[in-house]
């Protein structure tokens, strides 16, 4: 599937898009850091939650469960939101 990268974190993947595979949102996440190490850590945290900071859409729909089953015809977009004073 394709996953959508945020600028924020491009600089592991060099790219705006790139191919994962997993079973669920959470095997994603793995390949992806498999395929650019380090980049999980940036949107997963300890508890293998998302971090608050994160946001994750497959097909338009925010998800925030890594167990979510994922099809390999699912658009995933990772976006970083933004915060500030």
């Amino acid at each position: 599937m394709q996953v959508l990268i945020p600028t924020s974190l491009r600089s592991y993947t060099g790219t705006s898009r790139v191919a994962a595979i997993g079973v669920t949102l959470g095997d994603v996440l793995a390949d992806l850091d498999r395929q650019f190490p380090g980049i999980r850590f940036r949107m997963v945290d300890e508890q293998d939650r998302l971090r608050p900071n994160m946001r994750v859409f497959v097909n338009g729909k925010a998800i925030c469960d890594l167990a979510m089953p994922l099809q390999p015809s699912d658009d995933v977009s990772v976006v970083q939101a933004l915060s500030g004073g």
